[in-house]
C-alpha cells in the first residue's frame, strides 16, 4: 500500500452538513475541529521575530536551547527528571510523525500497529501507509503477537480518556512482553479537567512512576499546538529511549524532517513560560462550563471526557442523524464514525471555539431540550 492508496479525507463527508449549519439566521457554530482560534501569545510571537535571519539551514536535532528547554520542560510541568539531550527531538508538528513513525522504525507488511479503539486515524493511516495491520485495542492482554508498535493517547482524542499510572504501567510492561515500540501522543496533557486530572497533572508514559528509570522501548509525542496556540507553527516533539530518538533522527535527517529555525527559537521560549499556559487552561475551562450542560440539557450523555479539548458525547442514535439534528441548529460537531467503527453512535464536540461562538451554542442547544 503507499499513498495514492488512502482513503478519501474523509471530513470531506461533514460538508453537506457545515452547508446547512451555515445557514443558521445567527450563523454556524464549527465546534468540528479542534484548531485553536486564540491568540498565539505574545512572547512567543516576538522569539520567532527576533529568530527571522534564518539563513542557514537548521539543525533536525534541534538547537542546543530547545532540546535543553525540553529537557527542563519534562522535568518541571510532566514530574519525568533525568532526561538529556540525546533523548529528546523537534518534529514539524505532531501528526506528521504519528503518520510517518511506522516508516521511520522499518514496520511493514506482517508486522502490526496497535491504537486506541476511538483513536485519531491518523495512527491507522501510518500503519496503512507501510503495509501494516492496524488493530484497534484498549485492552493490553488483547494485544496480539507481531505486534511492532503501540500507540497510547492520554488525554484521548476523541474520547478525553485520561490513563492512570496503573494504567499506562501494564500498557509498558505488555509492549514489553511483545518486543514491541509504545508511542504516547500526550497532546493534551496539560488539558485535565475531571477526577483525579482536576487537581493532578495527567501522567506521562515516561513517568518515574510508570517506567522507573528504564526508557527502553518508550516514547512520548507532545504538541504545542493546544497549550500555546502554536497549531501554525507546527511545533512540536518527542522524548524517550535514546537509541530509537538516534535511529529516528537518522532517517529523519536523510528525508529532510527540519523544523525551521525560527519555530525552533519560538518553542523554546513557548517551553520556558508557564504563565500563557495556565491563561489558556482557564479559557477552556470556561468554556467546557458553559457547554457541557447545555449539550446535556439537548440529550447527549457526555462519556469519559476528563481531559482533553472535547467532549465525547451520544444520543443512542447514529452519529450522523445527530449530525443532522445539530446541524439544523447551525452547529457542526464530528462524527464518531471518524474515529473508528467501535463509537458509530457518538459525536464529538470541540472546545476550540470564541467565548461568544461557545455561549450561542450553548443557547441554542438549552434551547431545543
Amino acid at each position: 500500500m503507499g499513498v495514492r492508496d488512502l482513503a478519501d479525507y474523509p471530513w470531506d463527508a461533514v460538508a453537506p452538513y457545515a452547508e446547512r449549519a451555515r445557514r443558521h439566521p445567527d450563523g454556524i457554530v464549527d465546534l468540528s475541529i479542534g484548531s485553536p482560534v486564540d491568540a498565539t501569545p505574545t512572547i512567543v510571537a516576538e522569539a520567532l521575530k527576533a529568530a527571522t535571519d534564518a539563513h542557514a539551514y537548521p539543525q533536525t536535532v534541534g538547537t542546543s536551547a530547545l532540546r535543553s528547554a525540553i529537557v527542563d520542560w519534562f522535568a518541571r510541568r510532566r514530574g519525568v527528571h533525568g532526561l538529556q539531550p540525546a533523548n529528546v527531538l523537534p518534529t514539524i508538528g505532531s501528526k506528521e510523525l504519528v503518520a510517518l513513525l511506522p516508516l521511520l522504525l522499518g514496520l511493514g507488511p506482517g508486522d502490526t500497529v496497535v491504537h486506541p479503539r476511538a483513536a485519531y486515524p491518523t495512527y491507522e493511516v501510518g500503519a496503512r501507509l507501510v503495509g501494516a495491520q492496524p488493530v484497534a485495542a484498549d485492552d493490553p492482554s488483547s494485544w496480539p503477537d507481531g505486534t511492532r508498535l503501540v500507540w497510547i493517547n492520554s488525554p484521548g482524542n476523541p474520547d478525553g480518556r485520561v490513563l492512570s499510572v496503573d494504567e499506562l504501567r501494564a500498557a509498558v510492561a505488555r509492549a514489553r512482553e511483545l518486543g514491541a515500540v509504545i508511542a504516547s501522543d500526550e497532546c493534551y496533557a496539560e488539558l485535565g479537567w475531571d477526577g483525579p486530572w482536576a487537581h493532578e497533572p495527567v501522567p506521562s508514559m515516561l513517568d518515574p512512576r510508570v517506567v522507573g528509570t528504564d526508557l527502553t522501548g518508550v516514547l512520548a509525542v507532545y504538541s504545542l499546538s493546544k497549550q500555546s496556540n502554536l497549531a501554525g507553527y507546527r511545533a512540536a516533539f518527542l522524548a524517550g529511549d535514546a537509541a530509537i530518538v538516534a535511529k529516528l533522527l537518522t532517517a529523519r535527517k536523510h528525508l529532510g524532517l527540519m523544523l525551521p529555525a525560527p519555530v525552533q527559537a519560538a518553542m523554546a521560549v513557548a517551553l520556558g513560560d508557564d504563565a500563557h499556559v495556565e491563561q489558556q487552561k482557564e479559557r477552556y475551562r470556561t468554556r467546557r462550563d458553559i457547554l457541557r450542560p447545555a449539550v446535556e440539557a439537548a440529550g447527549f450523555r457526555i462519556d469519559h471526557s476528563e481531559g482533553g479539548l472535547y467532549l465525547w458525547a451520544t444520543r443512542g442514535e447514529d452519529a450522523w442523524q445527530s449530525l443532522d439534528v445539530l446541524a439544523d441548529l447551525g452547529i457542526l460537531a464530528g462524527p464518531g464514525h471518524f474515529y473508528g467503527e467501535h463509537h458509530p453512535q457518538h459525536v464529538r464536540f470541540s472546545l476550540t471555539a470564541t467565548d461568544e461562538r461557545i455561549a450561542e451554542a450553548a443557547r441554542r442547544l438549552s434551547a431545543s431540550s
